[in-house]
């Protein structure tokens, strides 16, 4: 038998500056045929997962494109034309089964669904052939989505460090399916609920309650059940909580375990959104915490949403207040990082930090930070992460330069990375187990690689276009009235 297995990944922030060429898919991880293959048979990902699957079941793999990149502005329509055509292109050569590992909050310039044009796409040239999908925990899930695969599967975890297992889980689904021991059918929803991203770590309330009875739906008899908190800083209809539930030809019980779910989120509707505190007095507060290292997250400008990663908001506060023994992760500034590299190593420098990028959509232009200090390592910016999250994969932070003021450390990256795995700092020979202060551009996937560390984290509500703040932002395609843009 021969199987597609594919990766198109990008959750897009249609409020981010950050453009998304194909360059953008390239600087994190673009490949094609056999490269793709390799760069992810030894990955905790779920095309590691279907790669394995497959392999066992002696099946003929095709590996056609595997793309991902960093969360940020819409994607141009040239990267996604050349994704759904690799991957289109190698279904109309013929196949038994296809395995996709996206997103489920890619918008284009072409299309607001990615994932769903995608997938009509591919049951128009094969409108019987299996396809298992994996999502993200953040998908906006859509009609088009679920009406054109044959199960449909997401995370239960943020940091997302089920990958691997949620694509076994899926892939197995697909496998019993071909084989006639399974008959696939799902039922999906969603509730006009906006919940926030800052609210869905797993190990939180509510969102955790609800991954529980997911799983307990599983247990049950389920083949899959997921929740979905959304992406909610995607200006689509669609866009908001959702759950979706893979049965094995029961479809009454995938329907009432769906309504279960999603009549329990719209109770708690209240603790999906975050309650926000001056900025001066969370740093202030940080100051008298005498256990260490104490976490301060730059939550509004995470690029792991789509930030432009150089709002300089939150490390100025931290620099006024005179935070002692800080590390920070990261500072997106090319033109600083080649500015010391050409400095040199042990160099003093002063710079125009961060600041590079204008957010229109908040109606805030970028302000750089006047910092001085020294050159105090210099680096590639490449490291394989070790943690539990993304585990196997390269990180390519670009060029990549350590600026140490004195009483922080500053970790200057010319591509865009979210802080997940201890290899951002340690690559740079910081042990951020020693540090007083690390002040992440981060929301929850810090957790995956600090979480253990941190003996307090403090949420640092600065600016940038991953606000939780929703009088920042203007939504203008999402369905209406939704909570809690409107009192319901």
């Amino acid at each position: 038998m021969r199987v597609v297995i594919a990766q198109m990944k990008h959750e897009t922030n249609t409020f981010s500056p950050v453009p998304t060429p194909w360059a953008r898919f390239e600087e994190w991880g673009a490949y094609f045929g056999e490269q793709a293959m390799l760069a992810y048979e030894d990955t905790a990902m779920p095309m590691g997962s279907y790669i394995r699957l497959a392999r066992d079941a002696g099946m003929d793999i095709v590996t056609p494109v595997a793309a991902e990149a960093m969360p940020s502005g819409i994607v141009e329509a040239d990267a996604y034309q050349r994704i759904c055509d690799a991957i289109c292109g190698a279904v109309a050569a013929g196949c038994d089964a296809v395995m996709l590992d996206l997103h489920g909050a890619m918008v284009s310039e072409t299309t607001p669904d990615g994932e769903g044009a995608l997938l009509e796409r591919i049951r128009s040239i094969a409108p019987e052939v299996p396809i298992c999908v994996t999502c993200d925990l953040h998908a906006n899930l859509t009609e088009a989505m679920v009406a054109n695969c044959t199960a449909l599967i997401g995370y239960k975890t943020y940091p997302h460090i089920d990958m691997a297992q949620v694509g076994e889980q899926v892939g197995k689904i697909l496998l019993r399916a071909i084989e006639g021991e399974v008959t696939p059918v799902m039922a999906w929803g969603n509730r006009p609920l906006l919940a926030q991203t800052l609210r869905m770590g797993h190990e939180d309330q509510p969102m955790g309650g609800l991954l529980e009875m997911a799983r307990r739906a599983e247990s049950g008899g389920l083949l899959a059940m997921t929740v979905f908190g959304g992406f909610p800083l995607a200006d689509v209809e669609q866009a908001g909580l959702s759950a979706i539930a893979v049965a094995d030809g029961d479809t009454r019980a995938a329907r009432g375990a769906v309504d279960g779910i999603l009549d329990a989120a719209w109770a708690n509707r209240d603790q999906f959104l975050h309650r926000h505190r001056p900025l001066r007095e969370t740093v202030a507060h940080a100051k008298t915490l005498a256990e260490h290292p104490v976490i301060l997250l730059d939550h509004a400008d995470n690029v792991g949403s789509g930030g432009t990663e150089d709002v300089m908001t939150v490390i100025a506060e931290v620099m006024r207040q005179q935070l002692d023994d800080v590390a920070v992760a990261a500072v997106w500034d090319p033109e600083a990082a080649r500015i010391m590299r050409e400095a040199g190593l042990g160099a003093e420098v002063t710079l125009r930090l961060g600041g590079r990028t204008a957010m229109p959509s908040i109606g805030l232009g970028g302000q750089p930070l006047v910092v001085t200090g020294r050159v105090a390592r210099l680096s590639d910016g490449r490291f394989k992460v070790e943690g539990p999250m993304y585990t196997g994969v390269t990180v390519k932070m670009g060029p990549t330069a350590l600026l140490d003021t004195g009483r922080m450390q500053i970790v200057v990256v010319s591509r865009h990375h979210e802080p997940w795995d201890l290899g951002v700092f340690t690559s740079l020979g910081i042990d951020p187990a020693n540090k007083k202060y690390l002040l992440l551009k981060s929301r929850i996937h810090y957790r995956a690689g600090f979480g253990g560390l941190a003996r307090h984290t403090l949420h640092c509500d600065g600016e940038g276009v991953t606000t939780s703040d929703n009088d920042r932002l203007i939504f203008r395609n999402v369905r209406r009235p939704i909570f809690p843009l409107d009192a319901m």
